[in-house]
């Protein structure tokens, strides 16, 4: 186990350091979920309804570095459009490092939507150099997955009521993406714990005292047995804390 606490400064060591500390395991044989959530002290997900007001700089350095590791960037819709996402730029990532991992230029967003209700008017289509993923349902509308599809999304039909997370993953795999970073929210987030899909939390504990009544960083069930982790790495800087736990399997 790796126990550290590191300031990030800027310096390039500290990148390098970084990517040792963030890096996927080697030769994956199987799709591997890292889950990335910032969370107040107090365990608040959310400061007014978007876990931006949680984030900082430093915050934002770690996720743009997840995303430059990542084969795709796996989120639900309802975060996507809450917090306004939209296409990975190059400029928000660093080509570089990804040409030296074998990656892609850019990662491209996986949505998960059992109703296919990403607007086709949405920047995830029109502001984007890489086509999202919709994995949707076959309940969705017909008329909303040709909308998406006509807009160039990848669309992929992977359960019949609700998205079956199996057979998302597996459709990522056939694409040759393994490496996920998942980025909630917290219903999504629930929904892989419940299924023992997790095999990775990057946590960040942002120093502040919310109240109020926002929601936990997972939403699931609870139903299934608890999942044991093990700490990798902690790291510190401008008074957040990052960990990194691995989910601990037999």
């Amino acid at each position: 186990m790796v126990d550290e606490l590191w300031p990030l400064d800027g310096a390039q060591q500290v990148d390098d350091d970084l990517e040792r500390f963030y890096a996927y395991p080697e030769q994956l044989e199987r799709p591997w979920v890292r889950v990335n959530f910032v969370s107040s002290l107090d365990g608040a997900a959310t400061v007014q309804g978007r876990s931006r007001g949680l984030s900082s700089p430093v915050d934002q350095r770690v996720l743009r570095l997840i995303r430059e590791l990542s084969d795709v960037v796996l989120v639900g819709v309802g975060t996507a459009m809450t917090e306004r996402y939209r296409g990975i730029k190059r400029t928000e990532v660093s080509t570089e490092r990804r040409a030296q991992l074998g990656l892609s230029e850019i990662p491209p967003i996986a949505l998960v939507t059992k109703h296919a209700s990403l607007p086709p008017e949405s920047p995830l289509l029109t502001d984007t150099l890489v086509p999202p993923i919709v994995l949707t349902t076959e309940a969705a509308p017909a008329q909303r997955r040709a909308e998406l599809a006509d807009a160039g999304a990848d669309v992929v039909v992977t359960g019949d009521e609700d998205v079956d997370l199996l057979a998302a993953l597996a459709a990522l795999d056939e694409r040759g993406l393994r490496r996920i970073g998942c980025e909630g929210g917290p219903t999504l987030f629930g929904s892989l714990i419940d299924q023992d899909l997790v095999d990775e939390l990057c946590l960040t504990l942002s120093p502040m005292l919310t109240s109020g009544d926002a929601g936990r960083i997972a939403a699931g069930t609870g139903l299934g047995s608890a999942h044991r982790m093990r700490l990798e790495s902690v790291l510190h800087a401008e008074s957040l804390l990052f960990a990194r736990y691995a989910r601990m399997r037999e």
